[in-house]
């Protein structure tokens, strides 16, 4: 048991009183000689000095206890106070001397968290093999389906396996003494491809992807998450990376939003992505001035959420330009306590690259060099129903489609697309997921010729 710790001028006072009642016993005793006062001075001199004794022991600061790890959440200011959570082994040394502070605005919280996911699965493709490495072997890509023809062999089914959807985030949150709220946010993932020695073959290096990075004051957010075109809620829980890929507006980039109840505006980073005349691969122009304009409604309540969000866009191509836009309506509709329905229906000229990754292109191109902003509409429907607190499952559909101009396209690109989705999930504890997910998608041209994709993909997935 460590002893008390008791400062050193009361230690020291009743030693001053002792030496004191010692020395002043005798001469009382004493008749009244010429050695009184010498002993009276005696006694001044030793009060004097055990004063000054007492002065400078108390000069001397008491120890400090060992510092402690503050958890996640609590702020700096909380971490420097509190007080230890247990002792130190005996024999063990601190660290360090200090709390870790941060150069952050007294009572600024910070927050940590992320997921480990491992993704395993096994896909079928008809009409030839996807590339290895490639987007469309991790997850759903629709646009990734090889479409090679009659004579196309796809080959004996093949495997893949990864962990590069692992990923962490960091908040600090303030709030002012006048009540203004401040936010910063940072988030990342391994989705952003190897080094020189990241394949399978040796070490499975990923790159950092950052995903989303952003400051918020009050209303007012800056930086880069999902678009305000994207209704993130409605989304089904799926094994796959997203699931109804085909139908999902799907995007993240840097903007400046605003947001007043249940409406909510931004500006945001532009993109012209461009079909050449007569085909081929869709290429970004990087001609852009005006920014992508969005605005969105929301109603919420215990039944679920309904929202309504509208997208204004130009299309730049050197000297060329178009303008486009479009329409999402998306929402969750609650079922009782173990059942909902979660859908989306977007549309509008220009929606393509914010339309199942890109699958098709913002415009096309005529043989003059003009541009034409291309039609398109997709969307999905989902139900999921929660068997036992631990088991549930997803059913989805999700469907995209374009109005290509084949006099400037020609007959390669893609018509349209759709999946099924199944899956089954199990969380044997909490925050743990293990989950199988079947998945069938076909991708057609506009020649007729079309390819499908058969996969089953699996996942354990550990969220903190």
């Amino acid at each position: 048991m460590s002893r008390a710790y008791i400062p050193a001028r009361s230690r020291l006072r009743p030693l001053a009183a002792a030496l004191t009642l010692a020395l002043a016993v005798p001469g009382t005793a004493m008749a009244q000689t010429a050695k009184e006062r010498e002993l009276e001075a005696r006694i001044a001199q030793l009060e004097r000095m055990v004063e000054q004794l007492v002065a400078e022991r108390a000069a001397t600061p008491a120890p400090s206890p060992a510092p402690t790890a503050s958890p996640a959440g609590t702020s700096a200011t909380a971490a420097a106070t509190s007080p230890a959570v247990s002792p130190l082994p005996a024999g063990a040394q601190p660290i360090q001397n200090t709390t870790i502070l941060t150069s952050a605005s007294p009572g600024t919280s910070f927050s940590y968290g992320g997921m480990i996911k491992f993704d395993a699965m096994v896909t079928d493709t008809s009409d030839g093999r996807m590339v290895d490495g490639s987007a469309g072997r991790l997850f759903y890509l629709p646009g990734a389906i090889p479409v090679g023809g009659d004579d196309a062999e796809g080959g004996d089914p093949y495997t893949d396996s990864h962990a590069q959807f692992s990923r962490f985030w960091f908040s600090v949150d303030h709030v002012t003494d006048g009540g203004d709220k401040v936010k910063a946010y940072i988030e990342a993932d391994m989705f952003g491809g190897g080094t020189i020695l990241g394949n399978t073959t040796n070490t499975n290096t990923h790159g950092l992807t950052l995903r989303h990075a952003y400051v918020s004051w009050n209303e007012w957010l800056a930086g880069q998450t999902w678009s305000n075109f994207m209704d993130v809620s409605a989304l089904p829980e799926a094994v796959d990376f997203v699931g109804p890929t085909d139908g999902t507006i799907f995007s993240r980039q840097a903007q400046l939003r605003y947001t007043s109840g249940a409406w909510s505006v931004s500006v945001e980073n532009p993109e012209t992505t461009i079909t050449p005349y007569l085909g081929g691969p869709s290429v970004r122009t990087e001609d852009n001035v005006l920014p992508d304009l969005t605005a969105r409604w929301i109603t919420k309540g215990d039944w679920g959420h309904f929202t309504v969000a509208g997208l204004l866009r130009q299309f730049k191509n050197e000297d060329e330009d178009e303008a486009g836009a479009a329409v999402s309506v998306s929402g969750r509709f609650n079922i009782g306590a173990s059942d909902d329905i979660r859908y989306a229906l977007n549309a509008g000229s220009g929606i393509g690259r914010y339309l199942a990754f890109g699958l098709g292109s913002d415009v096309v191109q005529d043989e003059n060099g003009d541009i034409h902003a291309l039609d398109g509409a997709g969307g999905f429907v989902a139900w999921r129903h929660a068997f036992t607190p631990k088991l549930r499952s997803n059913l989805m559909y999700s469907m995209a489609t374009f109005d290509n101009e084949v006099d400037y396209t020609g007959y390669g690109v893609t018509e349209k697309a759709y999946s099924v989705h199944a899956n089954l999930i199990y969380s044997p504890l909490p925050k743990l997921d293990v989950g199988a997910e079947l998945i069938y998608g076909e991708r057609f041209l506009e020649d007729e010729r079309e390819g499908d994709l058969s996969r089953l993909h699996t996942h354990v997935k550990y969220s903190f």
